[in-house]
């Protein structure tokens, strides 16, 4: 008897056991990994996302090798060339796409039906994008990327931020480029990706009417 009132106390007293469950109740393998997805998701505003999270990849795929061989690398070499313009097309169809899915979210409502959490994410993610593009143009080491790290001197010390943000240290910009911004942006990118699993995708505004009439008929 005593060993068996024992296992369920150990059980209950198990953060591993709390954990699985509440990942079994938050995360279940039908929302993660669907068989079937509703006719409204094959929209160009969640095509747009897809296509977000591929720009996304081969801008880290393309940064990895630039960031191995270095500036003389992508300044010198043929290759080298290609693939720091590749790094810069990759970004654009990063930027495009994101700001086309934002923009679509945004004018679809996308934060409706609890959905509040993932569209924040998108934006945070927008926002740190930007700050890890500019960072980006900072670390090219030629002309372009000093006369923009002069010019932004005086707007980042206006902001009260060009004490611990200085753009005119290439370590420091270089090192944000390459390590901390990106893992940013990716870990967020799967929080949005894993938030739109959980919840699921937004209805579009006209079936979400359609679904209850009598409260319509009754607010006329």
């Amino acid at each position: 008897m005593r060993d068996a009132n024992a296992k369920p106390q150990a059980e209950s007293s198990s953060w591993t056991l709390a954990i699985r469950h509440l990942l079994e109740r938050r995360l279940p393998l039908t929302h993660l990994l669907p068989d079937r997805q509703p006719v409204f998701v094959g929209s160009w505003v969640y095509i747009f996302g897809v296509v977000s999270i591929a720009g996304l990849i081969w801008v880290v795929g393309s940064g990895v090798l630039l960031a191995f061989f270095g500036p003389q690398w992508w300044h010198q070499s043929g290759v080298g060339r290609f693939v720091n313009s590749l790094h810069l097309w990759s970004v654009q169809v990063f930027f495009v796409s994101m700001v086309l899915h934002l923009w679509g979210q945004y004018f679809m409502a996308g934060w409706r039906d609890g959905r509040a959490k993932t569209w924040m994410v998108g934006v945070v993610i927008f926002a740190f994008s930007i700050v890890t593009a500019f960072t980006g143009f900072i670390s090219q080491q030629n002309f372009d990327g000093q006369w923009i790290a002069v010019n932004a001197k005086d707007a980042t010390n206006s902001a009260g931020i060009g004490s611990f943000f200085n753009v005119l240290n290439f370590g420091q910009m270089y090192g944000l480029h390459i390590v901390l911004l990106p893992m940013l942006v990716a870990t967020l990118v799967g929080v949005h990706v894993l938030l739109v699993r959980v919840h699921g995708v937004v209805k579009p505004i006209e079936k979400t009417r359609s679904a209850n009439p009598s409260s319509e008929e009754s607010a006329s």
